[in-house]
């Protein structure tokens, strides 16, 4: 049986190939019940938890097995650990085994990327990335094989952290810079993208102008937020999967618990998006918004993508 490293994984899975991969996947016939969430308890942290993935197509069935950690900060580590199983779908055979934190950070990179094909402006050239977590190079990288992304600026609550982010970017053809002044900064993008562990609203809808696009992908629980209802009520809100951002996502959780927005104003998801179901962005001056909290049919994908190409 294969094992796929980080390594092998980054070397088999472009950001282009990965991205037009999960477009094909979206339109497919895969399945990908909603995930398994549990709390990990009493010594792990507060918001520390393992995860349970599984999907499966005619070919293959998948599952990927992650641990969250927020905590892991102080320790030097990533919050986010996985591994993933790949079996035989006509003879349940283990297939291969592939690390899954390398298998996540591209895939999640992607989805956003793809999300952005069909919502953001064909000329956005601008992006903010907030965060300076393991997803901020890959969302910047996926994001600029999309869109023409010329100038990147990095916002994070450790700018040390965010200068490292911009120094693995200095011999790219863009310009990048971290900067302080978050709302200058979103006001300042075309895309704005967010992948934080953050239980407040860092992003704010009195902020956001006629043309942007907004990539959430942090917050994966419901008590979780990133943007704040304003920016749901400014935007047209697309998810990645209904089933799994109504329960998951904090920034919608919140809003329909207020009563400030309903589960039925949301335009579509990536399925509906990739099959033609859903119009994509309606006109420049629009301002959209992207929700991701994260399916195993990206995972599956992605996993039979790598294997592909052995």
């Amino acid at each position: 049986m294969k094992h796929l490293d980080a390594k092998a994984i980054a070397a088999r899975l472009d950001r282009r190939s990965l991205v037009d991969a999960l477009d094909a996947a979206f339109r497919g016939a895969a399945t990908a019940p909603m995930r398994q969430h549990h709390a990990i308890g009493e010594g792990a942290g507060e918001e520390a938890a393992l995860l349970l993935m599984p999907a499966w197509s005619a070919s293959s069935i998948g599952v990927k097995l992650v641990t969250v950690f927020p905590g892991n900060a102080v320790h030097g580590l990533p919050a986010v650990h996985a591994a993933y199983a790949l079996f035989d779908a006509r003879t349940g055979e283990p297939r291969a085994t592939l690390d899954g934190t390398e298998l996540t950070r591209r895939r999640t990179a992607a989805a956003s990327a793809l999300a952005s094909r069909y919502l953001s402006r064909t000329d956005c050239s601008r992006l903010l990335m907030i965060g300076t977590g393991g997803l901020a190079p890959h969302l910047i990288e996926s994001h600029s094989v999309v869109r023409p992304i010329r100038e990147v600026r990095i916002w994070g609550r450790q700018p040390e952290r965010a200068a490292a982010v911009a120094a693995g970017f200095a011999e790219r053809g863009f310009s990048i810079e971290t900067v302080t002044d978050l709302r200058a900064a979103v006001e300042w993008a075309d895309l704005v993208s967010c992948a934080t562990l953050s239980s407040e609203p860092l992003v704010r809808g009195e902020w956001l102008r006629s043309g942007q696009h907004l990539d959430l992908v942090g917050a994966y629980t419901p008590r979780m937020c990133e943007a704040d209802t304003e920016a749901l009520l400014r935007a047209r809100v697309y998810v990645d999967t209904r089933a799994g951002a109504l329960a998951e996502s904090g920034e919608l959780v919140q809003a329909i618990a207020t009563g400030r927005f309903r589960a039925e104003e949301i335009c579509g998801e990536l399925a509906d998006l990739a099959s033609g179901r859903a119009a994509g962005r309606g006109g420049a001056a629009e301002i959209t918004l992207f929700k991701s909290v994260g399916t195993a049919l990206e995972d599956l994908a992605a996993a039979e993508l790598a294997l592909a190409r052995g």
